[in-house]
């Protein structure tokens, strides 16, 4: 069960985000030096990834033009002597193969990922949400590729929260088989207190199998009015095999002002380029408070 593949669903229209993401994609926001989807990108190619599809919608083509080669602007930069802005500009291209395909109506995450079935083919493949930024020593995605073919199972990634915070996301029924690895049976989507079977969350990655696609492509729409792949994967746990990984590493929802400032700084601090001055500035700025 090797896993070469990686979708990523970045079709969404970005309304947290109002009024920055009229016109500029979500994912396209500047993270320090990079766009928000450059890190998962990157996240995926270091994981082994050889293929990637960014799903999209009409507006969003500014991501396709950005991991392109801007042969004007390079010649520029060559002549300038700015070798390692050049680098910067190249390497964004040459990445992975990236390819696209457009979300032609909003119908949900469950609808984004069944885009790609053509895409994927008969093989597993990786998910990886155009909003969730991780930071881990192994990234969260080898975490759960690992997870997946161990058990020869679909994985999920998942988190413990507060019980506050578990009806945002999906909560998953789970039994442990070892060391931060569950089996999955049942899963509930943004619960009511009633409806919790854990505080295990999911948060942003999977590795699925193909058979994800027949059940997504007969869905009826659920939460919201649309198709939800919480409600794909609970008919998946149940018709095969699935495992939950509680990875290793920090999530930043890159998706609404304040997980994007808190990823700002951390990330900030962590540059070799402002780390230093940042945190200089912020100790001036709390002393005056």
């Amino acid at each position: 069960m090797k896993v070469r593949k990686a979708v990523i669903p970045a079709a969404g229209l970005g309304t947290r985000m109002l009024p920055a993401t009229k016109t500029v994609p979500k994912e396209m926001l500047p993270l320090v030096d990079k766009p928000v989807i450059q890190y998962i990108i990157e996240e995926a190619v270091a994981a082994g990834i050889e293929d990637i599809l960014v799903v999209t919608n009409r507006a969003k083509s500014a991501m396709d033009d950005y991991f392109d080669y801007y042969p004007e602007l390079e010649e520029r930069l060559s002549r300038a002597g700015k070798e390692r802005e050049l680098e910067e500009v190249r390497r964004a291209a040459d990445l992975a193969n990236i390819f696209y395909v457009r979300q032609k109506e909003t119908k949900g995450l469950g609808h984004a990922i069944w885009r790609a079935k053509r895409f994927v083919g008969d093989e597993p493949f990786a998910v990886l949400l155009g909003d969730d930024i991780m930071r881990s020593d192994k990234p969260v995605i080898r975490q759960l590729i690992d997870g997946a073919e161990a058990y020869g199972a679909s994985c999920v990634g998942v988190q413990e929260v507060s019980a506050q915070a578990i009806g945002k996301y999906s909560s998953v029924k789970i039994e442990p088989l070892e060391e931060r690895v569950f089996k999955v049976t049942d899963m509930v989507e943004k619960p009511r207190p009633e409806e919790i079977f854990s505080n295990y969350a999911i948060l942003g990655r999977y590795v699925l199998k193909p058979s994800i696609f027949d059940i997504l492509e007969n869905l009826a729409p659920g939460y919201g009015g649309e198709i939800q792949l919480t409600d794909g994967l609970k008919e998946l746990c149940r018709r095969d095999a699935m495992v939950a990984v509680d990875f290793e590493g920090k999530r930043y929802d890159t998706g609404n002002l304040k997980g994007f400032l808190e990823a700002t700084i951390d990330f900030s601090l962590a540059h070799p380029e402002t780390g230093e001055w940042l945190r200089g500035f912020l100790k001036d700025r709390a002393a005056a408070l």
